[in-house]
């Protein structure tokens, strides 16, 4: 069954258009590009230079994770650089990739902070941001920052409709994180807006919401890859929320860990929420994962023991072409 028919989703910015298109799977990579299977922290070396590669090799998105602490049962720093200022720093050096987040955590931040910089981030690099948030899986990190874990939910709500507040010229706002333009003599504006006035947030998981209230909301899903009936499922029902919110289709995307083998024909071994194979068979999971309505799949190489180089290379010469040509067919 191919439930990634042909829709329209809607148009927010360069980065989120030429990454999410209806009935295509497109792919992306994961930051740090390298490998670091025996303990949290990446080298961080040559990292700059990865990424662009990534770009001239044509993957559509790099995705930096908002890890404010080294928590040890977690066992991934992910880029080490705070996830804003790395932005900038990738805005500045790449032209066409777009740079998503997956994800900020909004009840760690207040989000006139994330409004603010992520604004700044999508002018910085020509409109290609795409900000995914979340509302936090790390309970260590809470007492740190002195807040509660309990309650993030509804944080999060608060949060994600303040930062959509700024995109408008002299909001009103009044909730927890504050009241905006209750003196309407002397009104505040948030500057800079976005380049296309407004950004894509897209959810991760439930982060802490019921199915509807992320349906209703988001410009789009992120979740965790399962076997390709249960995943057939949870989309069909993210799809079927969206439509019931009378809303656009929105689009769906997955992270998936991969070591690729130099043999073509290595059948899969389970890794951590990925696999071990040849790129035969990455290329079957590619199809199956568009077919069952994934638009977008951010490849994350940690666990990748050839060399990076020559691995994104393969992908670039035997997994993207295969794509297009699955997208043109499509």
């Amino acid at each position: 069954m191919n439930t990634n028919n042909a829709a329209t989703f809607n148009t927010i910015n360069r980065g989120y258009n030429q990454t999410f298109q209806p009935g295509k799977l497109s792919l992306g990579l994961v930051v740090p590009i390298e490998r670091y299977e025996n303990g949290p922290l990446p080298s961080m070396q040559d990292h700059l230079q990865k990424v662009q590669l990534a770009e001239s090799l044509g993957f559509s998105a790099v995705w930096l994770r908002d890890v404010p602490f080294n928590v040890p049962s977690f066992g991934d720093a992910g880029q080490v650089f705070d996830p804003f200022v790395y932005l900038g720093y990738l805005a500045a050096a790449t032209k066409d990739i777009a740079l998503g987040v997956s994800s900020i955590i909004l009840p760690l931040r207040h989000p006139a902070h994330v409004a603010k910089a992520a604004a700044s981030a999508d002018q910085l690099s020509d409109g290609r941001l795409i900000l995914g948030v979340a509302s936090g899986d790390r309970p260590e990190e809470y007492p740190a920052m002195n807040m509660s874990f309990d309650d993030r939910g509804e944080r999060f709500r608060e949060s994600f409709n303040y930062i959509q507040a700024m995109w408008e010229t002299q909001p009103t706002l009044q909730n927890t994180h504050g009241n905006i333009n209750e003196d309407k003599l002397n009104p505040l504006d948030m500057l800079p807006k976005p380049v296309a006035g407004r950004l894509p947030l897209l959810i991760t998981g439930s982060s802490q919401q019921s199915p509807e209230w992320g349906a209703q909301n988001a410009d789009g899903w992120m979740t965790y890859p399962r076997n390709p009936v249960d995943q057939m499922r949870a989309i069909s029902e993210w799809k079927r929320n969206v439509e019931a919110a009378g809303r656009a289709p929105q689009p769906v995307m997955q992270p998936l860990y991969i070591d690729l083998v130099e043999d073509d024909n290595a059948r899969p071994t389970p890794i951590h929420l990925g696999f071990r194979t040849g790129v035969n068979y990455l290329r079957e999971y590619l199809q199956t994962a568009e077919q069952i309505g994934v638009n977008h799949l951010a490849l994350n190489l940690r666990f990748n023991r050839a060399d990076m180089d020559e691995t994104l290379k393969r992908l670039g010469e035997e997994i993207l072409p295969n794509q297009n040509s699955m997208q043109l067919a499509s």
